[in-house]
């Protein structure tokens, strides 16, 4: 979808003290054969402190480096992977009640590893339909969304360090602000497609009742991917729906760059999921044609995955530490169960007004 007409107004992160791959192997928590195989450096742990938490205090530094009322939210999406506090209540209230307060329609966003581009898609959406409508003592002012994604992994029925292959589970929050208001930062394109003959790939064997958290059960991606490419090959089908989800990754991302009017060589910068170096290498920067060196993989590797936020913590990682500048392009692209493929194109304006 091409969306010049929406702008990125402001970026928050919180993002805990890491602990790293090595003191992991030290105490047992992670093999150290992986840590050789995959070239991780850590993972970011909140300790005890709550999902909904570290949404608030992202979404508070972006609205404060935006110089941003809180009150003056239109919209408010909440995207998360993992549990955020007790079942039966929605996290995105706890925005509401201490920050934007209850006027803006708050939605929590169920999308997993993706849930932030399906935000900035719906943002996008929103703020389209809200531009030119207000009226009262809205009249004047651009519409805006504020997109939040949180989560801690560090439960019981969760082993961030085994969580998958290739990867370690980091906690983090962070959110962005959209606007139709031009500012420091452009959205020129997002979207997402999906491979459902792959959605087996983050269920396994599973069975879909009772559901696992109510029964105790652990989450093991690891597993469950064994299970899909045993039940693939008994099924005689083979891996044809991996094969077809590094071929839709290709057709996205070629969809997007084509919305956005620029091509790959205008790509200054990747921001993928935060993996390993040779799932980041092989099916991300290798099959775009792009060196590594143009990926976040060096800082990704140090805070681990973290959930739906890793794109948007590199980017405020990259504007922070100065490699990103004027006219430079940031492609992100994101993985996330279903199979959902998910890509976005940044287009920076000029310096971040807290990085100048």
């Amino acid at each position: 979808m091409r969306t010049p007409d929406v702008f990125i107004k402001g970026l928050g992160v919180h993002l805990p003290e890491t602990t790293s791959i090595d003191e992991a192997v030290a105490q047992g928590l992670y093999p150290a054969f992986e840590a050789e195989v995959h070239e991780l450096g850590g993972a970011a742990v909140a300790g005890d402190l709550p999902a909904p938490e570290m949404a608030l205090r992202a979404a508070q530094e972006a609205c404060k480096r935006a110089g941003h009322r809180p009150d003056e939210t239109d919209l408010l999406l909440y995207a998360d992977s993992w549990h955020q506090g007790p079942d039966g209540w929605q996290p995105q209230y706890y925005l509401q009640r201490h920050l934007v307060g209850d006027e803006a329609l708050a939605v929590e966003v169920r999308q997993g590893c993706n849930g932030m581009f399906a935000a900035l898609e719906l943002g996008a959406w929103f703020l389209r339909g809200r531009s030119g409508t207000a009226d009262g003592k809205d009249a004047g002012r651009a519409p805006t969304a504020l997109l939040v994604a949180s989560d801690n992994f560090g439960t019981p029925m969760m082993d961030r360090w085994r969580m998958g292959p290739g990867y370690v589970a980091g906690d983090a929050g962070s959110a962005v602000l959209l606007t139709t208001r031009p500012s420091f930062a452009q959205l020129l394109a997002v979207g997402s497609v999906t491979v459902s003959e792959a959605e087996q790939m983050h269920r396994g064997t599973e069975p879909l009742f009772p559901p696992g958290p109510t029964t105790g059960r652990s989450l093991d991606f690891q597993a469950r991917n064994a299970e899909f490419k045993q039940a693939a090959l008994a099924s005689g089908s083979g891996t044809g729906a991996l094969v077809r989800v590094h071929g839709r990754t290709l057709e996205l991302v070629e969809r997007t760059l084509s919305e956005a009017g620029i091509d790959l060589s205008d790509i200054t910068r990747v921001a993928y999921m935060n993996y390993s170096r040779e799932i980041v290498e092989q099916r991300c920067m290798a099959a775009l044609g792009l060196p590594l060196e143009k990926s976040t993989w060096e800082f990704g590797r140090t805070v681990g995955h973290l959930g739906a936020s890793d794109q948007i913590v590199s980017l405020d990682h990259l504007l922070k530490v100065g490699e990103l500048a004027a006219g430079d392009h940031l492609l992100m692209l994101g993985v996330g169960p279903g199979v959902t493929l998910s890509s976005a194109v940044v287009r920076i304006l000029h310096p971040a007004p807290w990085c100048g």
